[in-house]
């Protein structure tokens, strides 16, 4: 096996020298053997530096000759191995309904998938979009695109028809995968007129490339129905064959694209490709959630609760786990439907051992649980806690340790805490504590995984010192890599490697700091830094404390103009309605009780001008607030992209609170 190293760019003596680390390539190399594959790679990894007066973006490949298919890796071998009749999945439905598949089932179903997708005209290359919630079809479809060497996107079902008509048009779709609705807060909600319009006309119209809607029967609910395009799962799909000859695909093959939301401009579809992200995916999963002990890892129940289109869910929910052998739970719906403590009663229920979960439900069920979960339910399972999507308040995190934390076999409140930090780019955690840490710090990301490693640097890439505010990159990074942007290198290179293309490494767009033991501490994106009278100012420490104080549920900070200090803070607080009718004055002095609050925590500096009390915070599905919609609807400039909101009633809510002040 070899490893592509080569000469410097243009103007550097250094380019790429991190990324071509041998210890690096060899740990991944060691990490890839994990899998099944046909055929060994003959190159490791080959690493070409971007070029920017040329508009050249890197080019990143892993495993180069190696062949092999991802949903052989996550269901045919663990049937080979004797293991067909270990579960799989415990699929919960909103309304109650429940199915348990094994991988014997799972490689039935996939397999008969996989059939209708090649009777529907789909092939090696094309594009399947899927608009699903969580279904057991949902990674049914997932995996049957990989088996036959088609590229799948998954798109969130909650998403407008705007936001879906960009995605089937911009990958260039071939089938669309959808539902006749789907339950949300207790209701059928209609989600098939939504496909309709995303893809009216289709390939027959030459309005996009679109040959088939494939359409999952879930609610029952009356929809209207294209002959000759429309096309019932459970007729075709369950009328296929349930044994499919799988073909084992090169390495760098295309798998899925993942749609994420820029400050600026249309959303970005990003290129993860097979080998490389799968042995990232189900090597990390492993090390952050198995039982430490080989020996043990049979009985561990994972549940990261993240909706499947999310980039989470396909490295920590579909592909890391099942590569594994890993029996998981998926859930539809929310979490407090028909009441907040549903995902008490699943953790209880499967006997979950590894719960991992987005800071912005911790801190929905602190607001749900004030004092704290009801000693009726019983945790004695859970052996690992995570947290993914920005960086977790320390209250958030104390209250998760302690609450779902509290009746595990090693003692009361000492649950490892994998508070990990990576993005849709990435395609897997960069930084993360390890389950056999001895000390946890609360809402700290620590270090970097095995395998890759960070800076924290100015903008002329000099190391900055402990405590102070930097921009975070990845210096080697790992084989789950982004490999560009879908139809748009040119923004590839822009966005993530023009402004340390000397040195080789990966803007990944977050300010953080180190500590003074070297840990890193993640502060949001760089694009939500404050600079009041010139001191700068971190959104998520403000509203980490902001969340420390009994009347805030949930905060989302943001820069406001101001004429005298260039930016002013501006506050948009979910509030808890008990414990603000308890201030002094009741709701009309919770704006002063919060400046207080800000000032002791922080200091006066930081103290918000502006404090705005509202239903509900925009949230993208992963969970990360979008503050640059507080920052324009707050001064009432026109919003930027909001495809990506989970919530996007809000938006008109907070125009109301806002109209009102």
């Amino acid at each position: 096996m070899s490893a592509v190293t080569p000469a410097p760019a243009p103007n550097s003596d250094q380019s790429g020298s991190a990324q071509t680390d041998p210890k690096r390539i060899a740990f991944w190399e060691d990490a890839a053997r994990r899998l099944a594959w046909e055929r060994e790679w003959d190159t490791v990894h080959t690493w070409i530096p971007a070029d920017p007066e040329a508009n050249e973006p890197p080019v990143i490949r892993w495993f180069e000759g190696g062949r092999l298919n991802a949903a052989v890796n996550c269901a045919d071998r663990h049937v080979a191995a004797g293991r067909g009749d270990k579960v799989a999945l415990h699929f919960e439905g909103e309304p109650g309904d429940r199915l348990t598949v094994t991988y014997a089932d799972l490689q039935r179903r996939v397999s008969q998938a996989a059939n209708a997708l090649l009777a529907l005209g789909v092939g090696k290359g094309d594009r399947v979009v899927v608009y699903l919630p969580v279904l057991v079809e949902t990674v049914v479809i997932t995996l049957a695109c990989a088996r036959i060497g088609a590229v799948h996107s998954l798109v969130f079902g909650g998403f407008s028809a705007e936001a879906l008509r960009f995605r089937v048009e911009d990958t260039g779709a071939k089938l669309l995968v959808t539902t006749d609705g789907q339950y949300r807060r207790g209701k059928a909600v209609p989600v098939k007129e939504n496909a309709d319009a995303a893809v009216r006309g289709g390939a027959e119209a030459g309005d996009n490339a679109v040959e088939h809607v494939l359409v999952i029967r879930r609610t029952g609910s009356d929809i209207e129905w294209t002959p000759g395009r429309d096309v019932w799962w459970h007729e075709l799909v369950d009328a296929q064959p349930d044994v499919h000859e799988a073909e084992a695909f090169d390495a760098e093959t295309p798998l899925f694209i993942m749609y994420t939301s820029g400050t600026t401009g249309k959303p970005k579809g990003l290129v993860h490709t097979t080998g490389g992200y799968l042995t990232q995916s189900s090597w990390s999963h492993e090390y952050l959630f198995s039982n430490p002990d080989p020996a043990l890892r049979d009985r561990d129940v994972h549940w990261c609760t993240a909706d499947l289109a999310w980039v989470t869910a396909h490295t920590y929910e579909i592909y890391g786990p099942l590569s594994n052998g890993v029996t998981q739970v998926i859930f539809e719906g929310t979490p407090n439907t028909p009441h907040p403590g549903r995902h008490f009663e699943i953790i209880q229920r499967y006997g979950v051992t590894s719960y991992y979960t987005a800071p912005t439900l911790v801190r929905s069920l602190m607001g749900w649980f004030p004092d704290g979960v009801p000693a009726e339910y019983n945790f004695s399972s859970i052996r690992v806690l995570g947290t993914v999507g920005e960086a977790v308040n320390p209250e958030a995190w104390r209250w998760l340790r302690a609450n779902i934390g509290r009746d595990a076999a090693v003692g009361p409140h000492h649950v490892p805490m994998v508070d990990t930090w990576w993005q849709s780019e990435t395609g897997a955690t960069v930084l993360s504590p390890r389950q056999t840490d001895a000390a946890f710090k609360p809402g700290c990301a620590t270090r970097a995984l095995p395998g890759l490693a960070t800076a924290i640097v100015d903008d002329d890439g000099a190391p900055v010192p402990p405590g102070v505010q930097g921009y975070i990159v990845v210096t080697e990074t790992g084989p789950a890599m982004a490999r560009t942007v879908w139809g748009n290198p040119q923004r590839y290179l822009d966005s993530y490697w023009r402004k340390y293309a000397e040195q080789g490494w990966f803007l990944a767009g977050d300010g953080a700091k180190f500590d003074s033991d070297g840990d890193t501490w993640i502060l949001g994106r760089v694009d939500d830094v404050l600079n009041v009278s010139g001191h700068r100012l971190s959104t998520i420490e403000i509203e980490s404390a902001l969340v420390s104080h009994p009347a805030v549920v949930e905060a989302g900070v943001c820069p406001v103009s101001d004429a005298k200090t260039g930016h002013a803070v501006a506050a948009f607080v979910v509030v808890n309605p008990d414990a603000v009718a308890a201030l002094p004055d009741g709701p009309s002095s919770l704006a002063e009780a919060l400046r207080a609050h800000i000032t002791k925590e922080i200091g006066p500096i930081a103290k918000p001008r502006d404090v705005v009390a509202v239903p509900d915070v925009p949230k993208t599905r992963s969970g990360k607030i979008m503050r640059r919609l507080l920052t324009q609807l707050f001064e009432g400039t026109v919003l930027g992209d909001t495809t990506s909101l989970q919530n996007e009633p809000c938006i008109e809510e907070i125009e109301k609170v806002l109209a009102a002040r």
